[in-house]
C-alpha cells in the first residue's frame, strides 16, 4: 500500500528516479530497517550496543499508540535508507518538534539524494503540523555527515552537551540510590 503523501525521489542532479519514493515505514520494512540500524551502529563503532529486535522495533513503530515513527527511502522496490523520529517539545517555543533519532542510507546509494529527501520529508511534516523545529545529534568525528547537514542549513548547537542515563545508573536513579 502506498502512502498518499509518498514523494518520488529526486536525484542529485534533479532528475526523478522511477520507482524511488520516500514513504512512511510499514510493518514489512522492519527487518530491513533493523539491518540498516545494525549497519549504522557498525559504522559508528557501536554494534555491540545494539539490543533492538525486530519485535521491539515493530512494537515501537506500529503499536496502537506508537511513540516513534519511521520513513523509508525506497530504491527499485527495496529499502535504501530510513529515518526514525519522535515528537519532542520546546517549552521556549511552546510547540512540538521532531527529534530525528537516526537517519541512514546504504553506502552504495549515497549521493543520489535519499538523505536529503528523507530530511525534506521530515521538514514538510514539521511545517505541515506546525512543529517548531527539526533536530538531531551527530557524532563529532563524522565529518561526511556534518558537512552534509551544514549544506542543508543545519546549525550545530555547540553550547549544548547531551547527557544520558542508562543501564544500572538509570535503575539507581529511579530507585533514589546514588
Amino acid at each position: 500500500m502506498r502512502w498518499p503523501h509518498a514523494r518520488r525521489g529526486v536525484g542529485a542532479r534533479g532528475s526523478e528516479r522511477v520507482g524511488d519514493v520516500i514513504r512512511p515505514a510499514c510493518p514489512e520494512d522492519v527487518p530491513a530497517i533493523l539491518a540498516l540500524v545494525r549497519d549504522l551502529a557498525e559504522y559508528e563503532r557501536a554494534l555491540h550496543q545494539v539490543e533492538a529486535t525486530v519485535e521491539q522495533l515493530h512494537d515501537a513503530l506500529f503499536s496502537p499508540d506508537p511513540r516513534a515513527y519511521g520513513l523509508v527511502a525506497e530504491h527499485e522496490g527495496t529499502v535504501a535508507g530510513f529515518a526514525i523520529w519522535f515528537l519532542s517539545f520546546s517549552t521556549w517555543l511552546g510547540r512540538h518538534g521532531v527529534y530525528l533519532e537516526d537517519i541512514y542510507v546504504r553506502p552504495e546509494l549515497r549521493g543520489l539524494g535519499y538523505g536529503r529527501s528523507l530530511l525534506q520529508e521530515l521538514a514538510r511534516i514539521c511545517v505541515d503540523r506546525g512543529y517548531g523545529r527539526l533536530e538531531w545529534a551527530v557524532l563529532d568525528w563524522n565529518e561526511p555527515a556534518l558537512g552534509f547537514y551544514r549544506s542543508l542549513g543545519a546549525e550545530a548547537q555547540e553550547e549544548w552537551t547531551v547527557h544520558r542515563v542508562r543501564g544500572d545508573a538509570l535503575k539507581r536513579l529511579a530507585a533514589g540510590n546514588r
